[in-house]
């Protein structure tokens, strides 16, 4: 099952249901008007958007419209929480290796996670403003996932069941402010603006034998200036399943339905797949040149994020976005 949110000119959007080629949609008002209702009872509302899903396949719904990625929120417009890991170790010991930082034996057993800004996510079509390209604009591809409510101290071998949504992310950094704050001690805040999601969330369903051991074993696709920047399979070098992310998560606090999770930058030992950012590639560079020489987005980029099944169908519908000066 896929969903998404349309615009109706509220903060919150109206839920639908989208088919699996991403061409047709029916809103659900019946059932839920938004996504976060749904999720707030979704033991009840899921199988009833199920039916709905079934029946946009069979044919022709009465009350279908196109669906229009840029007629789309994020599928959450707003959440209650937000939480982003760093899932990918071997992207955090590379970036720490570039910068000749001792990589702490820890992080190997300890996720890495932060508490973003979730009152305000980027539709995935939506231009991405930042005030000067001095704080080095980056993009950071990953895959997320949305739970429903999730008590505390819930264990990795149960947290799997609570995953009910997943959906692509791009968790925009801006480099060059990120040392400077976390120099504070306090973490990130101006350096991690607000992140974008893909048109669609969908369930793990969607994606077959691609979606075992709370990971996705597929390519995670990103594009600067339509230009292939990389396409690193996020089943492969995840330190941290997302099972073991919630659990970590709730070690001292519940999650609350709709609580979103991010891996982190989907990355691979395998550099001929390329990255999910600059910021590795520069890392990379580094290593190897003695300094960096990608530079990091300026006004006017664009990049895309998309997965693809085996068929090569997209799906999530794509994070496609233009970044331009806020003013």
């Amino acid at each position: 099952m896929k969903l998404a949110t349309l615009r109706n000119g509220t903060r919150d959007g109206r839920l639908v249901v989208v088919s699996r080629d991403l061409a047709r949609a029916l809103p659900v008002p019946a059932i839920a008007p938004t996504l976060q209702a749904a999720l707030d009872d979704w033991s009840r509302h899921a199988p009833q958007l199920q039916e709905v899903a079934r029946a946009l396949e069979q044919g022709t719904v009465e009350g279908e419209i196109a669906f229009e990625p840029s007629q789309a929120l994020a599928p959450l417009p707003r959440a209650h929480h937000w939480v982003d890991g760093s899932a990918y170790v071997n992207h955090v010991e590379l970036v720490r290796k570039a910068r000749n930082a001792e990589m702490p034996r820890a992080f190997w057993t300890d996720p890495l996670v932060y508490q973003g800004g979730a009152d305000d996510f980027i539709p995935p079509t939506g231009d991405v403003a930042v005030p000067s390209e001095d704080f080095g604009i980056d993009l950071e591809a990953e895959i997320a996932v949305i739970t429903d409510d999730v008590p505390m101290q819930t264990p990795a071998a149960d947290a799997g069941k609570h995953i009910q949504l997943l959906l692509l992310a791009n968790d925009w950094s801006l480099r060059n402010l990120i040392p400077g704050e976390l120099a504070k001690g306090f973490g990130f805040y101006q350096s991690k603006p607000a992140t974008a999601f893909s048109p669609c969330a969908i369930t793990p369903d969607e994606l077959g034998d691609a979606w075992r051991d709370h990971r996705v074993h597929l390519p995670l696709v990103s594009h600067i200036n339509d230009r292939l920047f990389g396409r690193p399979d996020a089943g492969v070098d995840m330190t941290f399943d997302f099972a073991q992310l919630i659990a970590h998560v709730t070690r001292t606090r519940r999650l609350g339905a709709g609580a979103v999770i991010g891996s982190g930058t989907v990355s691979n030992y395998d550099r001929s797949r390329g990255s999910s950012c600059l910021a590795e590639t520069r890392a990379l560079e580094q290593i190897a040149q003695g300094k960096a020489v990608t530079p990091f987005l300026r006004f006017g980029d664009r990049v895309r994020i998309e997965m693809f099944d085996a068929a090569g169908r997209s799906l999530f519908g794509a994070i496609d976005q233009r970044v331009v000066q806020a003013g």
